[in-house]
């Protein structure tokens, strides 16, 4: 059996532009990309997406708020106390990992909606290099926001209809 691969194409206007266009099959969708644009040299904390073809990890979501949606990809509820480590030199860096953590994180359980849906990418796994960028995900564009610090964000109704169409073999290209 061979397996069917899909592919989010992340278009922007320029390297530097923070706004850009997710394309899916014959869908395209409005998107925001790190506040500096996107950089083929990643690095922690440059407000920069990575370029490159990274493939969609683990759904994680917000079971209080995230509704019932239909999804390929292994998928698993947020917890509270659930953060992603960013601090450079830590042996937890660019992984998810449970707080209170002594070291720096991310909050994925957030108070706005940005992460009632977040997707982990490949971006810096294997070989996961220290610096080299931290929680590339794909999730929902947060209030009032125009930018991410490097993921790539959509409306939540944009987002749930792109990951019905996405599976285990679902690559996001910027």
């Amino acid at each position: 059996m061979t397996k069917s691969i899909t592919y989010l194409h992340v278009r922007a206007i320029s390297a530097c532009a923070s706004r850009g266009r997710l394309q899916i099959g014959h869908l395209t969708f409005a998107c925001f990309l790190g506040k500096n644009g996107r950089t083929g040299r990643k690095s922690e904390g440059d407000m920069k997406s990575p370029s490159g073809s990274w493939r969609l990890g683990k759904l994680h979501f917000r079971a209080d708020r995230a509704h019932r949606f239909r999804c390929a990809l292994p998928a698993k509820p947020l917890r509270k106390n659930d953060g992603w480590c960013d601090a450079v030199g830590d042996r937890n860096y660019n992984r998810k990992l449970a707080l209170p953590y002594a070291a720096s994180y991310e909050m994925l359980w957030r108070q706005d909606l940005a992460y009632d849906l977040v997707v982990t990418t490949s971006h810096n796994v294997r070989p996961r290099l220290q610096g080299a960028g931290s929680a590339i995900f794909l999730h929902i564009i947060a209030p009032g926001s125009e930018f991410t610090a490097g993921c790539i964000a959509l409306k939540a109704g944009d987002l749930r209809r792109v990951l019905a169409l996405c599976s285990r073999h679902t690559y996001l290209v910027i």
